[in-house]
């Protein structure tokens, strides 16, 4: 039986939606390479200030058990409890102009009834277009600009863009859902799937939010300033190569995975995939080449760097 009971609340001081925007989506869920996603609807809330247009019922949406609020203690007493947020906003970029964004956790439960809500909002406010984006980790070097695989309705997003095509089957998030859902009803859809380089994965890798961020502006025409986040990303990838440069282990495994990469896309005329079977070393070869190289390193925690 189809689950009819309302999922979310209009917020109490939601501003009025001009019909025809884009909608951007940025659910946290059960990938994200880089902390990309997370960064990611971190500068929308922190630096394009949205304004809540509905918010979900965390009650019906949200396994706390799995995924625990945090609560402040504080020396006596317990202060300010803070849920996750899951809402639909009015956000507008960094030229002023405005767009819808769908951010937040992805839902535990109710993804059906989750989509064809998130269906309907956009029938109603007659969305011109869906873009999402997430990110995973492969076998690819951080000093090459960071691949995407696009799928959906677009098709010119996926010949100009995706430079990974797999044909296989994958666990999916609610983001394919709703990208499904969307090309069934017919919308202009696009996913970005960011490929990250496997052994910054587990880090907050800031080049991995920006080429979110340049993924939104290919697919919707925005622009985002990120120049915070360009800083972050200077540093980081000066404590990177730094790293790099004192293990010739991890030097040799970045100019093998740079030769190959690059002998791959010169050989290619098109927007073709930048890995396959036995091409580059796989991700469990990468992380135990990672596994010796931390296992040797120092064990102060202050003299570890992006990759430890």
């Amino acid at each position: 039986m189809p689950y009819s009971a309302p999922l979310y609340d209009r917020a109490p001081s939601a501003p009025p939606v001009p019909s025809g925007l884009p909608l951007v989506i940025a659910l946290t869920g059960f990938t994200d390479a880089g902390g990309a996603v997370t960064r990611l609807v971190e500068y929308f809330r922190n630096d394009l200030e949205p304004h809540a247009v509905v918010a979900f019922d965390n009650d019906t949406l949200l396994d706390y058990r799995a995924r625990r609020p945090l609560i402040t203690f504080v020396e006596d007493h317990l202060s300010d409890y803070r849920p996750p947020r899951l809402e639909l906003s009015l956000a507008h970029d960094s030229l002023g102009s405005p767009f819808l964004l769908l951010a937040g956790y992805e839902p535990d439960f109710l993804w059906e009834a989750f989509a064809e809500s998130v269906l309907e909002l956009s029938a109603g406010l007659q969305v011109s277009s869906v873009t999402w984006v997430h990110a995973i980790p492969l076998p690819v070097p951080h000093t090459r600009p960071i691949g995407t695989t696009v799928s959906g309705t677009r098709s010119d997003l996926a010949e100009a863009h995706s430079v990974w095509r797999p044909h296989t089957q994958v666990p999916s998030t609610v983001g394919h859902l709703l990208e499904y859902r969307f090309a069934e009803a017919g919308a202009k859809v696009a996913g970005f799937a960011l490929l990250v380089p496997h052994y910054l994965a587990d880090t907050e890798y800031p080049a991995a939010t920006l080429a979110a961020l340049d993924s939104l502006t290919v697919a919707t025409g925005l622009v985002f300033s990120g120049e915070v986040l360009r800083e972050e990303n200077r540093d980081f990838l000066t404590k990177v190569t730094e790293q790099v440069t004192a293990s010739d282990e991890l030097t040799r495994m970045l100019q093998g995975l740079e030769e190959r990469y690059d002998s791959y896309m010169a050989g290619s005329t098109q927007a073709t995939p930048i890995i396959h079977t036995g091409d580059l070393p796989s991700a469990d070869e990468l992380a135990a080449e990672l596994e010796r190289f931390l296992a040797s390193g120092p064990s102060d925690d202050d003299r570890r760097g992006p990759l430890g």
